[in-house]
């Protein structure tokens, strides 16, 4: 197939061509790379990535096609991690224009084009990730022909209001109820309470849940999201209220930089962020490591916390804080994804954490 050219523009002037595919669109955002070798659907439509150019570092991709429209009995869309793509655009090595998948009913090339998303193909990725790793991330601009866009940061925006729910959803009857702050949730997070029996009350991200969790609920789940977790300062007053009452309290991703907060903790941009399947964490104390599943670019900063809360895991790789809770109440989360999709499943457990405080 004939495809016009395209070119990826990052703010300091290098520029990488390559073939464009899926959408005639032009877009800008902060580029950053997946190293994960599997999962694309689910990575593609992970809310985390609203606002970013998304570079996959495995060279092929698109050769298991795009999962058919469906939907399980909670209403959830089945092989998505939510109802649509979230990234701008996608840059990657060589695109598979067929597919080998029994249940698989589309191309990647088609999924895009339906969806108005722009992707390039033909791209030496192994350089521009190398590039993004020695320079850290930055923006950029994916241009097609004469379209021409300017260069845009969406750090400095709310991108969680873009990306969570509008309304209030129940998933499920239990009488162990718990409220999910959606900043942007992975639908997988939501099936995992729901394995486990409880009742999921999905919430807005500036909702005020703290009524709820007196007179109702259990626990509180915080999502995972995109973005500077600064630019949501409505959830942090909220979960600092919601200390007041000692109910258990679980953070994921985001959720965990919410809550760090919320706590007294300070948040930083990482260079380039952890956004693969292979994340080492190390559990302290015991110094037990678990691979897992990562995708965020901002991190809790060290020291900068109360001396009630413990730094719980730690990344073997830079150092960074990957989990914190209380000495004493029932408050904890993690910077990584023990709902994985895709990924590993080593740290499952920590739903059964939550399962066990209520």
């Amino acid at each position: 197939m004939a495809r016009k050219r395209a070119k990826l523009t990052l703010e300091d002037g290098t520029v990488y061509e390559g073939r464009i595919f899926g959408a005639p669109e032009s877009v800008a955002g902060e580029v950053v790379f997946n190293t994960g070798m599997v999962g694309y659907p689910e990575s593609l439509t992970d809310p985390s990535y609203n606002g970013q150019i998304l570079v996959f570092t495995q060279p092929m991709i698109g050769n298991y096609g795009v999962p058919a429209a469906q939907k399980d009995r909670h209403g959830l869309p089945v092989g998505f991690e939510s109802d649509r793509i979230h990234v701008l655009g996608a840059v990657i090595g060589d695109l598979s224009e067929s597919f080998e998948h029994h249940d698989h009913t589309r191309t990647l090339e088609e999924w895009f084009a339906r969806e108005g998303i722009p992707g390039m193909t033909g791209v030496d990725t192994r350089a521009l990730t190398k590039r993004l790793r020695e320079k850290g991330t930055m923006l950029g601009k994916l241009e097609l022909g004469r379209y021409t866009v300017s260069f845009w940061d969406p750090n400095k925006t709310n991108l969680v209001h873009g990306v969570s729910t509008r309304e209030v959803t129940t998933y499920g009857s239990s009488d162990r109820k718990v409220v999910l702050l959606d900043c942007g949730v992975k639908l997988s997070i939501i099936r995992s309470l729901l394995a486990r029996g409880l009742e999921v009350t999905r919430v807005p991200w500036d909702y005020d849940f703290v009524a709820l969790l007196a007179n109702s609920h259990s626990a509180l789940v915080l999502s995972n999201g995109p973005g500077d977790p600064k630019m949501v300062p409505e959830a942090v007053r909220n979960v600092k209220r919601a200390f007041r009452l000692g109910r258990p309290i679980m953070g994921i991703c985001l959720g965990n930089q919410i809550l760090a907060l919320a706590a007294g903790f300070d948040t930083y941009k990482l260079k380039y962020g952890h956004r693969s399947q292979n994340q080492p964490a190390v559990e302290n104390p015991g110094g037990r490591c678990y691979i897992t599943s990562q995708n965020h670019g901002f991190a809790v900063r060290d020291g900068s916390g109360p001396t009630t809360w413990k730094t719980w895991f730690t990344n073997a790789n830079d150092g960074t804080i990957e989990g914190i809770s209380h000495s004493k109440k029932p408050f904890f989360a993690v910077q990584f994804h023990p709902e994985a999709a895709p990924g590993p499943l080593d740290t499952g457990f920590l739903f059964d954490r939550l399962v066990k405080l209520l």
